[in-house]
């Protein structure tokens, strides 16, 4: 039998920590529930999460800030809650640190579908089930090596750059297919591993973040370029290493 994979809820509402470790739980996942951003790091310290729901509005603490905070020596996966509907919010949430994001109230069928999503999508490219690029370690373009088995972005001189899961996935899924035109509705699916309703700044939030990163001049981008009206395309020319 696997071992369960230890998931970590941070809410400051009992009742909701309680509601979403009992779904959890029920879905066959070892759920540890934190009140704020102590009990969360202290989770952390003690437990190999494997992902965790963050309520941006705790009391006395932005749930922002903790995700923020976490992002820079960690690319576990963040799923944040928010109980209002700004997308102001929603769009901050994504490009600074969350991989996915659910308004209050939710249903929790759907809450359960975006975790073991965002969970498939976190596995190792060895682990995935059926996977026909199981042979392909490592794709280069420019000057970077995007390694699947590892799922790590370096630079050729070994340098490493940290992506959340949802970056890892939006650009593997360029990588995979350089020159092909993507639309927004095909990325969300790579990105998050869901066919959901969205609004439409999800996959441009995701772009800025990923052209920060790996873009000489995120500005005039050379690796991730706009096809005005239709979407996005990879222009980069990909070889495969190992």
């Amino acid at each position: 039998m696997s071992e369960l994979l230890h998931l970590l809820v941070v809410d400051d509402d009992l009742d909701m920590r309680q509601l979403l470790s009992d779904a959890l739980s029920a879905s066959g996942y070892h759920v540890h529930s934190a009140a704020n951003g102590r009990e969360m790091k202290l989770a952390l310290a003690q437990h190999s999460i494997a992902l965790i729901i963050l309520d941006l509005r705790l009391e006395r603490e932005d749930g922002l800030t903790l995700a923020r905070e976490l992002r820079k020596s960690s690319a576990v996966p963040i799923m944040m809650l928010t109980g209002k509907g700004d997308e102001t919010d929603r769009i901050l949430s994504l490009e600074l640190a969350a991989d996915d994001f659910l308004m209050k109230p939710f249903n929790i069928r759907e809450l359960l579908a975006r975790v073991h999503a965002l969970l498939r999508r976190s596995r190792p490219a060895s682990e995935a089930e059926g996977s026909s690029f199981s042979g392909e370690q490592c794709l280069a373009f420019g000057d970077w090596i995007l390694d699947l088995e590892r799922r790590e972005l370096r630079t050729r001189a070994g340098e490493r750059k940290d992506l959340t899961y949802a970056e890892f996935n939006l650009l593997e899924a360029f990588v995979r297919a350089p020159a092909r035109v993507w639309t927004r509705e095909q990325l969300l699916e790579h990105s998050r591993g869901l066919d959901a309703t969205v609004y439409d700044r999800t996959v441009d939030v995701l772009i800025l973040r990923l052209r920060r990163k790996i873009e000489p001049n995120p500005r005039q981008p050379r690796y991730i370029r706009t096809e005005r009206g239709v979407g996005y395309i990879f222009s980069a020319e990909v070889s495969r290493l190992g």
